[in-house]
Order: structure tokens, then sequence, then C-alpha cells
């Protein structure tokens, strides 16, 4: 049975009469990457202050490797490695300056510690004497994430890391948190993009300050009870509207240069939504069936939740 080492239960919070966390209950597994995943304002952040101290709840308790996280905060933070959705580190030290004064905030020793960021900050090491400030996108991810695991905390809590960076620097980050898994840290990661949920062991789907479902990537996309369908033409707004007019269409939406439409109606399928936009469309169209992925996924809990 796996070791739990992270865990909230009934978590509320709300800002005068904005409910932000509405009864989150979780569990994440040491060593495992947990991603909560979910568009801005679904209480992702707001949760992960609560988690790192810096906010109490209204109501529920939470603990990270037995630590409570009220009564407790101060060990907590001793164990936790935080890295902000904004970058928060000093815009006027250099990249060397600041990673001297977060080990000397933990008292840390950097030589000691060094081969836990070894991968990540060699890549930076050029730019040592740059101000913070001064750093791309990607080099600052890479300068917060340094900082953040440089007392070699146990759980790290890494808030929407890649937003606003370029793709590469995405790629790059999560293979960094893979080789940080390896290490038997504890992972915990908020993002909007639906395409990194499939990288994490588990994901909790929020939306609206509640965890909709929680399970592995694929368990969730095989528990897609939907047919669905993607389609495509040059004219896509005309195709979704005539598709969203079709009955027995659940849900139709816009994903690139495809349209994905569900059913949950066994007799409509390729050869029915076909007749039905011939009728309807004066120009050609391409459909075919198609694999739901996680954005599929959290489109049918989100309605499904309503």
């Amino acid at each position: 049975m796996s070791e739990i080492s992270v865990f909230g239960e009934g978590l509320k919070k709300n800002y005068g009469n904005t409910e932000a966390l509405r009864g989150v209950s979780f569990s994440v597994n040491k060593g495992e990457i947990f991603g909560f995943i979910g568009p801005d304002g679904s209480g992702k952040t707001t949760l992960f202050r609560i988690l790192t101290t810096l906010l109490l709840p209204n109501s529920g308790h939470a603990a990270i490797d037995g630590l409570d996280i009220v009564k407790d905060y101060r060990q907590l933070r001793e164990i936790l490695g935080y890295m902000p959705g904004k970058f928060s580190l000093y815009h006027d030290l250099t990249v060397e300056e600041n990673l001297k004064f977060f080990a000397g905030i933990f008292k840390a020793d950097i030589n000691q510690n060094y081969h836990l960021i070894s991968d990540i900050y060699d890549q930076i090491a050029p730019f040592s004497k740059r101000r913070a400030g001064k750093l791309s996108g990607g080099m600052k991810q890479k300068l917060a994430l340094s900082c953040a695991l440089i007392h070699q905390p146990r759980v790290l809590i890494l808030d929407e890391p890649t937003t606003g960076v370029d793709a590469v620097s995405r790629r790059e980050f999560w293979e960094m948190l893979i080789r940080l898994k390896k290490l038997e840290i504890t992972i915990l990661v908020a993002t909007p993009y639906m395409d990194e949920a499939i990288l994490c062991d588990r994901v909790a789907l929020m939306q609206e300050g509640k965890i909709m479902t929680t399970d592995t990537p694929e368990r969730i996309i095989e528990s897609y009870p939907l047919r669905l369908f993607k389609i495509k033409s040059d004219r896509p707004l005309q195709l979704l509207k005539s598709v969203r007019q079709m009955q027995g269409v659940k849900n139709a939406e816009m994903f690139g240069e495809y349209i994905h439409a569900s059913t949950n109606n066994e007799i409509i399928g390729i050869d029915e939504i076909s007749g039905f936009l011939s009728k309807n469309l004066n120009f050609s169209f391409k459909i075919e069936e198609a694999r739901p992925g996680i954005e599929d996924c959290f489109i049918y809990f989100m309605q499904k939740n309503k």
C-alpha cells in the first residue's frame, strides 16, 4: 500500500461572498507527481497557498508528511519547496545571489545539495552574474525551481510553473520533474494546460473550487462514456453552429482545427451526422470517430457537475 504524503479533507476557503474552495478532499502518495488540472479561477492557487501555510482555510484540514498545516506550520516550511505562479525571486539580485540567499534562509549547504539542482542550474550557470529580472521566461523558471530545491525539500509544490514560457521550455521543465521524482520527492503541480495532465501519475480535475474527479490520466480517459467524433472543414464556425443544432449531439467544441462532437446515443454515428450536415451545409467537411483526451473528459465532468 502506498504511503500518503499529502492529504486534504473538506477544505473550504471564502473571499467575502466568493467560494474559492468548496470542500476539497484529496490524497497524494509519497514520490508521485500529482497534478491539479483546471482553468484560472478553479481554486488551484488558493489550495496551494493553504498547503504552503500562506493562507488559513475557513474549514477542513490538511497535513503534509504528518505535519498539520496550521499547528505545525513552522516545521512544515522546512520540508516544503514552493514555486508560486508569479516569478517571486529578487529581480535586482543576480542568479548566483538569489540561490545563495535562499540557501541561507534554510541554512542549506549549496555544495552538499548541489546534486539536487545540478541538471537544472548547470543550464543557467553561464548567466550566474546576470540579474534575475533580465532572464528569459524559461531561465527564470529554472532559477525559481533551483531556489525551491536547494534545501532538499520532501515535498515540492509548483503553481502553474510553465505558464507564459515557450513550448521547448515547457517540455524541458517536465523532463526535470520526472528526474526529480526518481529522488522520491513528492511533487504537486497546478496547471491549466490539459496536455500536461498526461505527464502526471494522477490528476485531480478542478472547476469552480471543487474536484470533479481524481485518477490516473489513462483511467480518466478510459472512463469517458460518450461517443466522440472529430469534424473538420474550411468554415469551422458555420460547421460548429450546425453540429450544435443536431438533435442527439450532447456537446460540440472547437479543438484546434477540428470540432469535437459527442453523443451518448449509440444510434447516432458517422453516417447520421454526415447525413444531417450534408442537408444543412453547402460546403464539404471531413468526419471520423475520435479517441477522447483529457480536455474532452474535463468538459464531460464539467457539464455533469453543473
